[in-house]
């Protein structure tokens, strides 16, 4: 599994900009199953670390919904619980599936959640070409903790928040 952070010279030409993360690593099952696994539902808080809740707030077809998820404290709190809304979309593409989202302004607040925002984001899965029943799942996360939270621990947060993203998901399918 790689995973990318941004360098000092992406963070100078792209100060305006949400800072972006990139992941990528071969999970041992099929697309289908991954990205069930992964898109918004019960089966993600089963497995899921990170995520402490998940609700739909609206459903407007198969795979298209509103969800809120809240996400446990990390680095020793350093960074405070966040909650997040976010617009879901799962499709297929070409011999693989897409799942995609964005956050979306939502009137109610949790008072104890600070209210993080996701840019453009999304979950790439693909069959290997020389075993289909291995694939490679990529993830482009745009994330904006907000708050008054270092560059460097936000940075930190996430390298491991995606290595544990990737553990934990290969364990669940290895259970189910």
């Amino acid at each position: 599994m790689d995973i990318y952070l941004p360098t000092e010279k992406c963070l100078d030409c792209c100060q305006f900009f949400p800072i972006s993360f990139k992941a990528q690593g071969v999970i041992d099952d099929g697309v289908n199953n991954i990205i069930d696994h992964i898109r918004p539902g019960p089966c993600r808080l089963d497995w899921d670390s990170l995520m402490t809740s998940l609700d739909i707030l609206e459903h407007f077809e198969e795979n298209c919904c509103v969800m809120r998820y809240t996400t446990a404290g990390q680095l020793w709190n350093i960074i405070s619980p966040r909650e997040f809304v976010d617009f879901s979309y799962t499709v297929g593409y070409k011999e693989g599936l897409l799942s995609c989202g964005i956050s979306l302004d939502w009137n109610e607040k949790r008072p104890e959640f600070v209210r993080g925002y996701n840019h453009p984001c999304g979950w790439f899965c693909v069959p290997l070409r020389d075993n289909p029943n291995r694939s490679l799942l990529t993830g482009y996360i745009q994330t904006d903790l907000r708050g008054m939270i270092p560059q460097s621990a936000v940075d930190t947060a996430m390298a491991s928040t995606l290595i544990n993203f990737y553990g934990d998901l290969q364990k669940a399918l290895q259970k189910a």
